[in-house]
């Protein structure tokens, strides 16, 4: 039985297809699929394109070889986090998919820096669907594919929105639950659900990761650099267990205490939570850095303990946990 979800960002894919523990421990082994064909897909043509996005973004992309995955941002004038491209060149081609909705916004601010470049930006959203695969051989249908640190140990397959059906009846079904609590136990933030208007790429942990901080100029680079040198990023990303008793899941954008404060002040807000297979209730949460790295925390009502995953000295290292 599939049930689809009908709510949040991943609304109109399959969230599970009648055994969500079973899925989650397929993604161990080579075979299983999940359908990410609501993500947005944008493409990138033309001789300029490598050193106009590299100029562009947060992330070194001029002398990317092909097939090599990358992450790369675009900020704010003020470094704070505007999109994500999660992407991989083929060699005259640069693919990349983003959040679900937010492909047009992006399509449209890169459009208008072209300029003089030679380079052409497409939305391919309604023709090019992203799969996630665990492993093992790509089908034939598959256009490109992309493998990277935050690819979750597997592999994301660009492929034609008509042959979709057919490729994803050829793996295991998993559904986002079970992607989802892979990623959170990974300790790997999501752009616009473990993140805000303000979040820089310092307190997510995505220096190095979508960040190269050997590079040239970009838009935002002099917050990013300030913060890094310094080494106290504002906030920190941090992984939540939560208290297994409780029968829910805190809200995405719900208030973060620090659990026994008596004015029960906001220290931050959670971000996504799953219930993971083995390791029960889990969550991303981005909170002040100044909460001490020990102190037990309450999460929308539900107690939580947190592990470090930015050090609030750094503000640079996510743990792999994969």
């Amino acid at each position: 039985m599939t049930v689809v979800s009908n709510e949040g960002p991943d609304t109109g894919v399959a969230w599970h297809h009648g055994d969500p523990a079973r899925e989650q421990r397929a993604l161990d082994r080579p075979g299983a699929v999940v359908d990410r064909s609501h993500r947005g897909v944008l493409t990138v043509s033309g001789p300029d394109r490598l050193t106009w996005l590299h100029s562009l973004t947060t992330q070194h992309l001029e002398s990317l070889a092909p097939g090599v995955g990358t992450t790369a941002l675009v900020l704010s004038p003020q470094g704070h986090l505007e999109h994500v491209l999660y992407g991989v060149d083929d060699g005259s081609t640069f693919w990349a998919h983003t959040e679900p909705g937010a492909a047009p916004a992006l399509v449209g601010w890169l459009d208008r820096m072209r300029f003089m470049m030679r380079v052409e930006v497409a939305d391919r959203s309604d023709d090019v669907a992203l799969v996630w695969s665990s492993g093992g051989q790509a089908p034939a249908e598959v256009l490109v594919t992309r493998t990277a640190p935050d690819s979750l140990g597997g592999t994301d397959w660009f492929v034609p929105r008509d042959r979709l059906a057919g490729v994803l009846a050829g793996g295991i079904a998993a559904g986002t639950w079970a992607y989802e609590a892979r990623r959170i136990a990974a300790g790997v933030p999501r752009i616009g659900i473990d993140t805000d208007h303000r979040t820089i790429p310092n307190e997510a942990g995505l220096l190095g990761v979508a960040v190269h901080l050997d590079k040239g100029c970009y838009r935002g680079q002099e917050t990013v650099a300030r913060v890094h040198t310094l080494g106290r990023p504002p906030r920190r990303l941090v992984r939540l267990q939560l208290d297994g008793s409780a029968e829910r899941l805190p809200e995405p954008g719900a208030a973060v205490t620090v659990a026994g404060d008596p004015t029960g002040r906001s220290v931050g807000f959670v971000g996504s939570s799953a219930r993971h297979w083995e390791e029960g209730p889990i969550a991303l949460a981005m909170i002040k850095r100044s909460v001490p790295t020990d102190a037990g925390l309450v999460a929308d009502g539900i107690a939580a303990s947190q592990e470090v995953l930015v050090d609030p000295e750094i503000g640079e290292h996510v743990r792999a946990r994969l």
